[in-house]
């Protein structure tokens, strides 16, 4: 069998479809995804970091997660360790979670020290992802079919859910997960491995992550005959996933943890009293919401699905509740997983003997590219055809020129607006996290019908003995000053 007729019959087809001697056959020209997986994540980068950038610019910021990062990257960039005030006063942030890969920003912020620059990042980050989804859908389902998994999958409702989220660690997994699973489908054992490996440098529990892709490459090897180089990889990756999250869970984040331990178990175990458990409707919903509109369900027929696992069970299992559902950025990671394991099924659909099942397979992409586009217009993404999103309100003006009143390197106590206008130049702390430390400005939104007078109030009960006044106040917040 000559390399075009293999490369035909690999894909599902006959030899008789090959073409004649010479000339590329039919199919295999269909399967070249040519430059669409490149230009494809360029679309997506601009429209991610728009979207990112723009949000910031409103002063849109959702969580106090934004300033940690940028606080631990300021420090990198700084050749220190990544001390975050904002979890208190001294914080290692190694002690909290175990993401040294946030160190890799630390070039880039030196230059541009912003957190747009980690926004910019991350928006890189996800859209990179979008190529080897495209690439191997593509390569394994022909170039329109690749178009449209690889556009549903950058416009799916995780990825825009996590973009919409300011920064998270995450956004380094994506494309380490998605160039891993495009490897393992394609039988390139030693490229899958590889690229998982440095997931342990993302998160902690990314790990058993780790793991679970060595537990697939075994089942894909099984009935191809023995490869024992390519076992013995997988079993080392298994090996050094679970060993690498005993490592960070048990030894590493204990010993930057100023009590020792790790804070989260709580989070699955419990503080005290009757703990609260995921209802089973959250939890089939989630689920439909997985696995419904990103792939019909067909990706069930894949073990490439199996590597969602892990992320999916200590959500379940913890007793806190924002992990359970689909907001913020906790489905990110799965996003990569579900589109890699349904083009993998999509693949072998083309094989088998029950036509609805082929008939099915033949339609899902375009069904998925829908789906994707119709969710989009109640999804993050859909505030870029609205003319305000590229509008700056003199409001935020205002307030941008109230925060500016602060020197560079005060001490400032805030909540989550001020916090991401003032980290770049100022030692920021958590609103009642400063630990003793009084500090220089206090800068607050001001809610609930509460006057600035009030926070001088409560600023004299978090703080006994020292004196605030208010040094102005515009469009709902108000920037108190230490005056003895």
């Amino acid at each position: 069998m000559d390399s075009a007729t293999a490369d035909v019959s690999a894909a599902g087809h006959s030899p008789a479809e090959a073409a004649p001697a010479g000339r590329r056959p039919m199919s295999a020209r269909l399967r070249a995804p040519g430059l669409d997986p490149y230009w494809l994540g360029a679309v997506l980068f601009v429209l991610y970091t728009i979207l990112s950038v723009s949000r910031h610019l409103r002063m849109l910021t959702m969580s106090w997660d934004l300033g940690i990062f940028e606080q631990a990257i300021r420090a990198y960039a700084h050749f220190q360790a990544p001390i975050a005030d904002l979890k208190g006063p001294g914080t290692n942030v190694l002690g909290d979670h175990f993401s040294p890969v946030t160190a890799l920003i630390a070039p880039l912020y030196r230059v541009f020290p912003t957190p747009i620059t980690l926004l910019v990042v991350q928006a890189a980050l996800f859209a990179l992802s979008a190529v080897p989804v495209t690439r191997l859908a593509a390569h394994l389902l022909g170039r329109g079919r690749g178009l449209a998994i690889g556009i549903a999958y950058g416009l799916s409702w995780g990825v825009q859910r996590a973009v919409d989220f300011d920064f998270h660690e995450i956004a380094f997994a994506m494309p380490l997960l998605a160039f891993s699973l495009e490897a393992l489908v394609r039988r390139r054992w030693t490229a899958a491995v590889l690229w998982a490996a440095p997931l342990v440098l993302v998160k902690e529990d990314l790990g058993v992550t780790i793991a679970t892709i060595g537990v697939v490459i075994i089942v894909r090897l099984r009935g191809t005959g023995r490869d024992p180089r390519a076992t013995a990889l997988a079993t080392g990756l298994v090996t050094f996933g679970l060993a690498a999250t005993a490592l960070a869970l048990g030894v590493i984040i204990p010993g930057f943890n100023s009590s020792g331990s790790y804070d989260y178990w709580n989070k699955l175990s419990g503080d005290a009293g009757p703990a609260p458990t995921i209802p089973l409707d959250t939890a089939v919903r989630t689920l439909a919401w997985t696995l419904l509109p990103t792939t019909g369900l067909l990706a069930l027929r894949s073990p490439v699905l199996l590597v969602a696992l892990p992320t999916l069970g200590w959500r379940f299992v913890s007793h806190d509740d924002h992990f359970w559902g689909t907001d913020w950025h906790y489905s990110a990671v799965l996003m990569p997983i579900v589109f890699i394991a349904l083009t993998d099924a999509l693949a072998k659909a083309r094989a088998t003997g029950r036509p609805w099942l082929r008939r099915y397979a033949h339609q899902l992409p375009a069904a998925v590219l829908a789906a994707a586009l119709a969710l989009t217009a109640s999804l993050p993404l859909y505030s870029l055809t609205m003319p305000d999103t590229y509008r700056i309100p003199e409001s935020v003006k205002a307030t941008e020129r109230l925060f500016d009143r602060i020197p560079d390197n005060a001490t400032v106590e805030a909540d989550i607006t001020p916090i991401s206008r003032l980290v770049q130049r100022c030692r920021v702390f958590w609103i009642g996290g400063t630990q003793g430390i009084v500090p220089d400005y206090i800068a607050l939104r001001i809610g609930d019908g509460r006057t600035a007078n009030d926070l001088v109030e409560d600023a004299r009960t978090r703080h006994p003995g020292a004196t605030f006044t208010v040094l102005g106040t515009e469009s709902g917040f108000a920037v108190l000053r230490h005056v003895g």
